[in-house]
């Protein structure tokens, strides 16, 4: 058996169809704004979320950094959860970088920020306060074991955000995994965010890549960031290629990574002792404890000598992709029960 990588979707190869577009791919200066594969990534990108633009990044951390820096100047505020990725796995790079304060608030389980906390965090127009500027969301949710959030509720936030005169960002990292948990297009779930990051290097098996989109006016002031960030790149239409198939090619096929999360979920909570978290599994994350007594770190060493990779300590996050079919989760299932059954014993 190959190796069975579960640690996330980031760990999946571009494909051969990916391969060869980029072996294959018309370039030019992005700098100078003259890749025609570029071109064509960030004007299908757009088209896709009915947005007037797009602008073509290497990482998705660049991406929302430069969103919360195009949005807020030094001292400004965003809102935000305290399980955002932006928050727990971005460095603080707006505050780092851009003297943007964050503004957290605690979020639901389903992922959802409290309409009221929302607009009572929002600042007074009052000297001794920040102005808040901008309201973070993400879709799917990772802090909360990758739930989908819907359209009504982001336009509910957009509503409210317009009405106090601020922007509103989303996340959307694995934008197009919620559109296919809730059967609606990208496009209806970001019709009330003013920019959306999306990252095509993760379920979409993009070797690298994300993408800000928005108004022509943003972008327009995204590209000066990006480029002070280090983010311009010069034939970068190599890359772009698999980044335009992943988008035209791989979206169609998430659900099939959400059915293989469900089967990963049943036989994990099948085991004794194992609890799995969510219960009802939206997307392609399983969340799972181990049982009481049963060592982590020994969990992983012994898992990962019969090809089976885990990050991290209970709860562990599972996250199925592409690379992960229901052959290899049956594969895994067995050796953590073996494992489990051994371990057991140890303790």
């Amino acid at each position: 058996m190959d190796t069975i990588d579960l640690r996330s979707d980031t760990v999946t190869h571009p494909t051969s169809a990916m391969r060869a577009a980029m072996a294959a791919a018309a370039v030019g200066d992005d700098v100078y704004d003259e890749d025609p594969t570029v071109h064509a990534l960030q004007d299908y990108a757009a088209e896709l979320l009915g947005k007037e633009a797009a602008l073509f990044f290497p990482t998705a951390t660049m991406s929302n950094l430069t969103a919360v820096l195009t949005h807020c100047g030094r001292g400004d505020e965003v809102i935000l959860s305290h399980k955002a990725h932006i928050f727990e796995y971005e460095q603080g790079g707006a505050s780092a970088l851009g003297g943007v304060v964050y503004r957290t608030l605690p979020v639901n389980f389903d992922g959802t920020l409290d309409l009221q906390a929302i607009e009572a965090a929002i600042r007074p127009d009052d000297v001794h306060f920040t102005r808040t500027r901008l309201v973070c969301l993400e879709n799917t949710v990772n802090g909360c074991g990758g739930t989908p959030i819907t359209a009504e509720y982001t336009d509910a936030v957009g509503e409210l955000v317009r009405k106090h005169g601020l922007k509103l960002h989303l996340d959307g990292a694995r934008l197009f995994n919620a559109a296919a948990a809730l059967n609606v297009s990208p496009e209806r779930l970001v019709r009330a965010a003013d920019s959306v990051q999306l990252c095509l290097s993760k379920g979409l098996c993009a070797p690298l890549g994300a993408l800000l989109v928005g108004s022509k006016e943003f972008i327009t002031q995204a590209r000066r960031v990006r480029k002070v960030l280090g983010g311009g790149m010069r034939q970068a239409g190599v890359i772009a290629a698999a980044g335009l198939l992943a988008l035209q090619q791989m979206r169609q096929r998430l659900i099939e990574d959400h059915y293989t999360a469900q089967l990963l979920a049943e036989g994990l909570a099948e085991i004794e002792g194992v609890r799995v978290e969510p219960v009802h599994i939206r997307t392609n994350m399983v969340f799972f404890h181990l049982p009481a007594g049963v060592d982590s770190d020994a969990f992983v060493a012994e898992l990962k000598a019969r090809n089976v990779i885990l990050r991290g300590r209970s709860p562990f996050r599972l996250v199925t992709h592409y690379y992960i079919t229901p052959e290899r989760v049956r594969y895994a299932l067995s050796a953590m029960r073996e494992v489990l059954a051994r371990l057991r014993v140890a303790a």
